[in-house]
C-alpha cells in the first residue's frame, strides 16, 4: 500500500498533509521505498511492526525517531526494531543453542502475550514451542543494543556453492535501481553450485532494463556470490497472500522437481 502511494504518477497532486502516522510490517520494506515515503511525507511517523499471530502478535517495534537521519535513527532502517514490553527475543542455531549478537540464526520469543501452542495439534505445538521459545521460522540477528535484523524466512536461505545468501538483502539491492517496481528473489537449481541466486522482477511503468543491467547494478553493491545469476521479468503483479505477502513459493515452485525442495 506504501508503494502504491508514493508511486502514484499524481502523486504531486495531493495533499497529504493531514496523513500523521503510518505503521507497516506484514513482509519486508526496502530502504529506498522508506526514503522516498519520508520525502514525500516528512511529516508523517513511521512504525515497523514486527510479528505473527502466535507471537502476541506483535514482537517488535521501531519507533518514528529510528526512521529519520542523525544519531538516532542512523543505519537503523533495516532493523525491525526492539523488542515489544514484556516480550523477549534471543536467535537461536539449528541445536537450539543463543548465538551472539551480530550472528544470523532463527528468531525466537517468550513473554505473556505469546500463544501455548495450537489447537488441538500437539505435533505442530512441539515443534514450534521448544525450551520455552516460540520458533518463529525467520531469520535474523540482535545487534549489541537489542536491535533486531531480520535476513530471510530460514527456509527461503539460498545454499549456493556452500554459501548462505539471504534473499531480503539481495531484494533490497535489486528495488534501489530506478527502474524496479518490485522483485522477488529466491533459489533455483543450478548443475554447479547447488542452487543460484534468481529474481523475478517487475519494472515500473515506462521503464526498461535489461538483465544484463540488473546483474551490474547488483555487482556493484553486493559481493560476488550473493548477486543475482538469472532474472525473469513479468508485466502482471505477483501473487499475494492474503496479508499482502508475495507468495515466493509459488514463484518458485516451476523450477524445483515435486519433493525436492520444501515450499
Amino acid at each position: 500500500m506504501i508503494s502504491a502511494i508514493v508511486s502514484h504518477p499524481r502523486i504531486a497532486e495531493f495533499d497529504l498533509s493531514s496523513l500523521q502516522r503510518i505503521s507497516y510490517g506484514g513482509s519486508p520494506i526496502s530502504e529506498t521505498l522508506l526514503q522516498r515515503t519520508l520525502e514525500l511525507m516528512p511529516q508523517v511517523r513511521l512504525y515497523q511492526v514486527y510479528g505473527q499471530t502466535e507471537g502476541g502478535p506483535s514482537i517488535a517495534v521501531l519507533k518514528p525517531e529510528y526512521h529519520l537521519p542523525g544519531a538516532h535513527g542512523e543505519g537503523r532502517l533495516r532493523s525491525a526494531g526492539q523488542a515489544m514490553v514484556g516480550t523477549e527475543i534471543t536467535i537461536l542455531d539449528p541445536d537450539d543453542g543463543p548465538l551472539p549478537a551480530g550472528q544470523v540464526g532463527e528468531i525466537c520469543v517468550r513473554g505473556l502475550t505469546v500463544s501455548p501452542g495450537y489447537w488441538n495439534q500437539p505435533e505442530e505445538t512441539a515443534r514450534a514451542q521448544r525450551h520455552g521459545w516460540l520458533h518463529t521460522g525467520d531469520a535474523g540477528y540482535l545487534d549489541e543494543e537489542g536491535f533486531l535484523y531480520i535476513v530471510d524466512r530460514v527456509k527461503d536461505m539460498i545454499i549456493t556453492g556452500g554459501e548462505n545468501v539471504y534473499s531480503q538483502e539481495v531484494e533490497n539491492v535489486l528495488s534501489a535501481h530506478p527502474a524496479v517496481a518490485e522483485c522477488a528473489v529466491f533459489g533455483v537449481p543450478d548443475e554447479r553450485w547447488g542452487e543460484r541466486v534468481h529474481a523475478v522482477v517487475r519494472l515500473r511503468e515506462g521503464c526498461s532494463a535489461s538483465a544484463e543491467e540488473l546483474l551490474a547494478h547488483c555487482r556493484q553493491h553486493l559481493a560476488g556470490y550473493k548477486c543475482v545469476r538469472s532474472v525473469d521479468f513479468r508485466t502482471e503483479p505477483f501473487p499475494l497472500s492474503g496479508a499482502n505477502k508475495i507468495l515466493k513459493r509459488e514463484l518458485r515452485a516451476p523450477f524445483w522437481e515435486a519433493g525436492r525442495r520444501q515450499l
